[in-house]
């Protein structure tokens, strides 16, 4: 029998990341886990069959192969290592922490490592504003937020000082609790301590017991040159205390570049627009602009310069982040036709006007060249 599309085995689209493939893979996984079905061949079936599905689609190089070629990426030892006993090419360690989360540790004892992971504190965000000559330099901000951090009194423990934790005895320390409901056995976290397998006796004055106090926080934050709108930083350890000795969460630091009054920014490049006259586009100048590093750098601008025109100035945009290199800075021309003339302007104007030839413009020659013709047609 033909095998079925790895993506209908696990209900999800082509487009699925790997949060959601492996989300699909546990619903599946602890409907039709042997252990929850036993005799049943065709539940047996189905969950080798949402193995192997998620073994080839949680590996990215398989993924893609799959994606191109199909099944027939596999066949004749192709790469897949399929079935039960494989579990479809992830590894023990993805398939305990998978299972981890329906079954415990399989034999009612739990473990503490996982205990702990599950006390880890919340991560935090902050959003940072800052010019886009700030981006360009990098800088060094004290930056202040409110957080929870470990009891100075207690160490985390949530106990007098003295006094250690007890096992709890709703769950013997286990930190889950099992029930059956029919053929099924459902295993919950224990509401009495919050699946920590730990109660306390006698709990800090300082802190009630939490293990944690909120308190205000400053750090110093280093923002790399090149940061760009919407970039993200993300400073290990500095988010929320963890629980009962659980790690601290994560502080992730959004970055917001403010627009700026002269240049736009496109990746790593800079772009903006300068007047001229059209006297200096006719008969050429050279015109003085400034740069992002606070500098003034010199183009020159040949005669006949047409409106639009694009200058680039290499080396003079946004540095890359992490790397020694920059952008490159592009400046348009931008010609501007005068307004409210005095009389010998006008008369000047008129007088070039009356002198000039079909070739001081080749575009309006052209043009009316085109014209005629389709008049004429």
């Amino acid at each position: 029998m033909a095998k079925r599309d790895y993506y209908d085995v696990l209900g999800i689209n082509k487009s699925a990341g790997p949060a959601e493939i492996k989300s699909a893979y546990r619903k599946l996984a602890v409907k039709y886990h042997p252990d929850k079905n036993p005799g049943d061949k065709s539940a047996e079936d189905k969950f080798k069959e949402a193995s192997e599905a998620y073994g080839i689609l949680s590996d990215k190089s398989k993924k893609e192969n799959y994606d191109n070629f199909g099944h027939a990426a596999f066949e004749n030892g192709g790469g897949q290592s399929g079935g039960f006993g494989g579990f479809g090419g992830f590894g023990g360690s993805d398939f305990s922490d998978i299972f981890e989360d329906f079954f415990g540790d399989f034999g009612g004892g739990g473990r503490s490592g996982k205990r702990r992971s599950s006390n880890r504190g919340s991560d935090l965000r902050y959003d940072l504003s800052i010019t886009l000559e700030e981006a360009y330099l990098g800088k060094k901000q004290n930056i202040s937020f409110s957080s929870s951090d470990r009891c100075d009194t207690c160490k985390g423990s949530g106990s007098k000082p003295g006094f250690t934790t007890d096992r709890c005895t709703y769950c013997g320390g286990n930190g889950k609790i099992r029930s059956n409901q029919g053929f099924f056995t459902v295993q919950q976290t224990c509401p009495q301590c919050s699946g920590s397998g730990e109660e306390i006796s006698n709990p800090c004055n300082n802190c009630g017991g939490n293990g944690n106090k909120r308190t205000s926080k400053k750090i110093s934050v280093t923002i790399p040159k090149g940061v760009d709108d919407g970039t993200r930083i993300r400073l290990a350890g500095k988010g929320e205390a963890g629980t009962r000795g659980g790690a601290s969460g994560d502080l992730y630091l959004f970055i917001n570049v403010k627009s700026h009054d002269l240049f736009k920014r496109s990746d790593v490049n800079l772009f903006f627009e300068f007047p001229i006259s059209i006297a200096d586009a006719a008969l050429g100048t050279t015109i003085e602009i400034p740069t992002i590093d606070g500098k003034k750098a010199k183009i020159k601008i040949p005669d006949g310069t047409q409106d639009g025109k694009q200058f680039r100035l290499k080396g003079k945009g946004m540095p890359f982040m992490r790397r020694g290199d920059y952008g490159d800075l592009y400046v348009q021309v931008k010609t501007e036709v005068p307004v409210y003339l005095n009389k010998e302007q006008k008369e000047l104007l008129e007088k070039f006007r009356k002198i000039e030839n079909e070739k001081s413009n080749p575009s309006i020659r052209k043009f009316f060249e085109k014209a005629k013709s389709f008049w004429k047609n």
